[in-house]
């Protein structure tokens, strides 16, 4: 994993795409710094990082849409996978070599708390663990954009699923208030949701009689709920979407100054289920 991994983190460097992302997070970074702590006063470097959460929006995808697509699209990829490192290495490899570069900016911008309690009132707890969540936000985002990557040849494809999907995720807040509270929505609503994961169940293990047994599970069991007590999906759906709004564990750090450690809990869970769900999808190629 390591040799990977070193491999990984020079072929950023070589391409100049880390030289590029750690630029363009700096350089905002100081823009929101300047604006917002330095220039309007604000004590807590959080204005700074809610800020930030937009533009890594634009920045992560440019750094995880080469992760796997470009050794698929080069045909490089055969080399890995018929090499002796499992496929779990070679993909904690190429993450953690992401989230090296990540980790640069977000190392740098620790400074700035100090720079604003040597200019007047910080507080320098609040904004290290916002600092911290931050991190962590960014993480999850790098293994959305690696697993999205695994799934194509095209960067630009991963490029643009990522970014529509963190897109999604930050809008998500706001997007929950148009679902259905009723009890039959709520369960339309689960049923497609069924749906989908059985979809990516099948896309991943092409095992299409396990995702007729999960679909036909899944329905028997919603049906027989909603019969035998309907009461339990009123606003039903929509408790549970307001629970996949990730970017609330950062708000929470961020705004209302409460140090979340389930949050954070959450946001590593949700990571190792996305490098799950990638070496799934390598494993598949590498033995079809």
């Amino acid at each position: 994993m390591a040799a990977i991994y070193r491999r990984e983190l020079k072929s950023y460097f070589q391409s100049m795409t880390g030289y590029v992302f750690i630029a363009f997070m700096v350089l905002f970074i100081g823009i929101y710094f300047m604006a917002y702590n330095m220039m309007s006063g604000y004590p807590y470097f959080s204005y700074t990082l809610s800020g930030m959460v937009t533009i890594i929006m634009i920045g992560i995808p440019v750094l995880t849409m080469r992760s796997f697509a470009d050794d698929r699209k080069t045909k490089t990829d055969q080399l890995l996978l018929t090499s002796p490192v499992s496929v779990g290495k070679i993909v904690l490899g190429k993450y953690l070599s992401m989230v090296t570069v990540f980790a640069v900016p977000v190392v740098l911008s620790c400074l700035c708390p100090l720079i604003i309690k040597m200019n007047g009132t910080a507080h320098l707890k609040a904004d290290y663990a916002a600092i911290l969540a931050f991190f962590l936000l960014g993480c999850v985002y790098i293994a959305i954009g690696m697993f999205i990557s695994s799934l194509t040849e095209s960067q630009i494809i991963a490029a643009v699923g990522t970014f529509g999907i963190i897109l999604l995720l930050l809008l998500w807040p706001n997007l929950v208030g148009f679902l259905p509270t009723t009890a039959l929505g709520s369960l339309i609503g689960f049923f497609l949701l069924w749906s989908l994961a059985v979809l990516i169940v099948n896309r991943i293990t092409s095992h299409t009689g396990l995702a007729v047994i999960l679909e036909a599970v899944g329905i028997i069991v919603m049906v027989g709920l909603y019969l035998i007590k309907k009461g339990l999906f009123d606003r039903a759906l929509t408790n549970v979407m307001e629970k996949v709004a990730i970017t609330g564990v950062f708000q929470n750090f961020a705004t209302h100054y409460i140090f979340d450690l389930g949050g954070l809990v959450t946001y590593i869970s949700i990571i190792f289920l996305l490098v799950f769900l990638t070496v799934q999808s390598i494993e598949k190629r590498r033995w079809s």
